[in-house]
């Protein structure tokens, strides 16, 4: 269901993307281009035999030396992650699929044996129909857009006529711990089944995520950040622990302001928490989300510049009748300066407060009206689709 309320008003028609209020780098999509990237390169270390015989330094024939017995020993933990790495791979690539539009590509996750994927909210775009192709075959079937929930850069598909579905396992994303191994895996830059690893570099990010074409773009509250590569073509697909759960959706990653193109080992991925919650609603809701948990004033906005054309607020451009808003006497036309006592200036700044605050909460709003600048308690509504 399309709300335009709590929904940013188009600003302009260029691809720039808006800067996160609470990092220094900006973030970009990673999805779109028809190439295929090589897995990554599992090294198999060299087993060291041990030394017997005269030249032994013990007396007893069968034993190993010192410096045998430490190299073996060094080499077992490898083989043993190695060994990891593989399983996680083996398991989870039959699940990880990538998906055709007329614009491009992406990635998406097998989410129950009735043909239901989920991916991002910016794969899909304004495409109803896709092709899906698995990672044990060469064919590609037809798929449907189930629904989209753009706050969240969350979608639903659904593939129709594939054999022997392989739905993924979603962990739990509340227990993810920093330093955690994970592995993205994906179709970056058209290479399906490609893999890279890292680790979990953070949690509970906010990131504002750049509006495209197709894409307004989100503010995405609670990401984990992870140093695992993630490239064009990544989105919407798994982010997995060394247990094959998935703990995330790829979804973007940062971009250098400074030196411009991305910053390396800095990328964002959806908590699987927050995934599998939005893909439920739209599969049982015929594609639409009724419980968001994300709060809202109950207006639709615009970024207003002041006389030298620098970000100066939010201009309200509507106001939902008897909206939390609406109840507190803001109406159209005025000019948001603050929230909760933080400063806002872009329409990406307000989500982005606003993705920190609770349903129900009551906040303080500073606002220009007629060039006065007046306050006024909102308390919070629940957002259900918009930016």
């Amino acid at each position: 269901m399309t709300d335009p309320l709590d929904a940013p008003a188009p600003e302009n028609d260029d691809d720039t993307p808006h800067q996160e209020d609470t990092m220094t780098t900006t973030t970009t999509h990673r999805r779109r281009t028809p190439w295929k990237l090589a897995a990554p390169l599992l090294l198999t270390p060299v087993l060291l035999a041990s030394c017997t015989g005269q030249d032994s330094p013990t007396d007893d024939p069968g034993s190993s030396s010192p410096a045998s017995t430490a190299s073996a020993a060094a080499v077992a933990p490898a083989v043993q992650l190695q060994d990891a790495y593989q399983q996680v791979i083996t398991s989870v690539l039959p699940s990880v699929v990538e998906i055709r539009t007329d614009s491009g590509l992406g990635s998406g996750v097998v989410f129950d044996d009735q043909g239901n994927i989920v991916t991002n909210a910016h794969v899909v775009g304004s495409a109803t129909r896709f092709q899906v192709q698995f990672a044990n075959s060469a064919r590609s079937y037809p798929a449907t857009l189930v629904g989209t929930y753009q706050p969240n850069d969350i979608a639903v598909i659904n593939v129709q006529g594939a054999p022997d579905l392989r739905p993924a396992t979603f962990a739990d994303s509340s227990t993810v711990d920093v330093g955690a191994i994970v592995l993205a895996m994906g179709n970056p830059l058209g290479l399906s089944s490609s893999v890279t690893d890292g680790i979990v570099s953070a949690v509970g990010r906010t990131v504002t995520e750049p509006a495209e074409q197709g894409s307004p773009g989100a503010t995405l509250p609670g990401t984990i950040q992870t140093s695992a590569s993630i490239n064009p073509g990544n989105s919407g697909g798994a982010l997995v622990d060394l247990q094959g759960q998935v703990v995330g959706i790829p979804t973007l990653a940062a971009t250098d302001q400074q030196l411009g193109g991305a910053a390396p080992g800095i990328g964002f991925a959806i908590p699987s928490n927050d995934a599998k919650n939005i893909a439920e609603q739209l599969i049982q809701n015929d594609g639409e989300v009724v419980d968001s948990n994300r709060a809202a004033l109950g207006v639709s906005v615009t970024t207003v510049a002041d006389a030298s054309g620098r970000p100066a607020g939010v201009g309200v451009v509507d106001v939902a009748p008897d909206g939390p808003a609406a109840t507190a006497g803001l109406r159209a036309g005025d000019v948001i300066t603050a929230v909760a006592g933080t400063d806002v200036t872009s329409t990406a700044q307000l989500s982005a407060v606003l993705a920190g605050e609770s349903v129900g909460s009551s906040v303080d709003v500073r606002y220009v009206r007629d060039g006065q600048q007046q306050t006024a308690q909102v308390v919070l509504g629940e957002l259900t689709t918009g930016g």
